[in-house]
Order: C-alpha cells, then sequence, then structure tokens
C-alpha cells in the first residue's frame, strides 16, 4: 500500500469531497466485516460493531486482525468436526 502526504494537493480528495467516496472492499475480515478503501483517495474504512462505516485507524485494524484470527480458527475447527 502507498504512503500518502495529508499535506499534498489531491484532485482524488477534492473529487471525493464533492461526489463521495467510491470505496472498493480491500480485505474481508470475516463474512459480516470488511476493510474498505476509496478508489480515488485511498482513504480506508471498515464496519463498526454497530454496522456503520468508521475510518481505519489503528486501532480497529488491530480489531479486525484478531477477530480475523478467532474467524478462521473456529472455521478451521468446524470443517475439521465436518469431516
Amino acid at each position: 500500500m502507498k504512503k500518502r502526504n495529508p499535506n499534498l494537493f489531491s484532485f482524488g480528495k477534492v473529487f471525493c469531497s464533492i461526489f463521495g467516496h467510491q470505496l472498493r472492499v480491500s480485505k474481508n475480515v470475516t463474512e459480516h466485516i470488511h476493510e474498505y478503501e476509496c478508489a480515488k483517495c485511498g482513504m480506508e474504512m471498515t464496519d463498526t460493531a454497530n454496522g456503520f462505516l468508521a475510518r481505519l485507524t489503528p486501532k480497529f485494524k488491530e480489531t479486525n486482525d484478531y477477530l480475523a484470527k478467532i474467524h478462521r480458527r473456529r472455521k478451521r475447527k468446524t470443517f475439521a468436526q465436518a469431516s
């Protein structure tokens, strides 16, 4: 992922401030929680516990990584019992 300098002028940021973000899924944490990235300005967002979108802060990123770890472990355990 590219490092972006917040002090530089960006047409993508201007576009997003006028027309809104064009979010695409950048990571599937679980079936219900995803991480998104704006195709124009690169802003990262995630789903919250309430179902709203919020900026992807380091705290949210850490929480999503932990949830993904738990989800993988449970999924692996479920598939092992099914076979």
